[in-house]
């Protein structure tokens, strides 16, 4: 289980710590911050990179598979549903998308290729966000 918390320390900065780490989050200048961090949606592309890299890399360790390198490149934006050409037929409106760019190096077979792909979406963060998220939420007003 993970535990986060963050407070907004000035402006639009975050500090956020997990117990053993501390780091921040902020919009760019033409949204109003002050560009310290990452903003909340570069964050959660990060945390799927790394999800995606680390799994790989111990897939990889686990079957003995010798990896050169591997990386990852996630792009987010907005898509209305009529521009889409990946989306189902019966979405409709503006859409979250997410593209993924995941780059593997590295003398493989056939069979060690084909398998590299399909363990690279299969991170758990990356579950995570496709299967949906359910939230138990509380809000605490004091004052």
């Amino acid at each position: 289980m993970a535990t986060i918390t963050a407070d907004l320390t000035e402006g639009s900065v975050v500090e956020i710590r997990d117990g053993r780490h501390v780091w921040h989050a902020d919009e760019p200048p033409k949204a109003g911050g002050t560009d310290v961090g990452p903003n909340p949606y570069e964050l959660l592309l990060g945390s799927l990179a790394a999800c995606t890299c680390i799994t790989l890399a111990l897939y990889a360790r686990h079957k003995e598979i010798h990896l050169e390198s591997v990386s990852a490149r996630f792009h987010y934006d907005k898509v209305h549903a009529d521009d889409c050409e990946d989306c189902e037929d019966d979405v409709s409106g503006w859409l979250d998308r997410v593209r993924s760019e995941i780059f593997i190096d590295g003398d493989f077979t056939d069979e060690q290729r084909a398998r590299l792909e399909q363990i690279a979406v299969r991170c758990p963060v990356h579950k995570t966000l496709q299967n949906g998220i359910t939230f138990t939420e509380e809000t605490v007003i004091v004052g």
